[in-house]
């Protein structure tokens, strides 16, 4: 989601890549909670930390975004600056379908306003 936010919030310049240990499927709840503001993650494949680390590309940040439960196993990863946002993992949410979904909208969202809060203050709007 974060890498989503980034891309569609300043695509002229960032360019967000994700990855995480052990990449598997999307999760179709994200992706539904996604698409319900209006960002497609369908087409999106998952990545390994791994495969991103022997590209050996530098990266100007790099944000681990590993729930607080699992942040002993973020990667660390080369780059430039680096933070660490803790959000809750959707996966990890139990309960209904429903609510699986508005856990997630709820991580949705803290993800989008922290992603929009780090690239607006980043890289200034521009002005009329």
């Amino acid at each position: 989601m974060a890498e989503a936010f980034v891309n569609s919030f300043r695509p002229t310049h960032f360019r967000a890549e994700s990855a995480g240990i052990d990449p598997g499927k999307l999760n179709p709840i994200v992706v539904a909670a996604m698409h319900e503001i209006g960002i497609d993650m369908s087409l999106h494949a998952t990545k390994s930390v791994h495969d991103m680390f022997t590209r050996e590309r530098p990266f100007d940040y790099v944000i681990t975004v590993c729930d607080e439960a699992s942040a002993e196993q973020c990667p660390v990863f080369p780059g430039g600056e680096r933070q660490h946002w803790g959000f809750p993992d959707p996966s990890a949410i139990e309960g209904t379908a429903e609510e699986k979904l508005a856990g997630t909208r709820a991580v949705r969202d803290l993800i989008k306003a922290r992603v929009e809060a780090f690239c607006f203050n980043h890289v200034p709007p521009a002005t009329a």
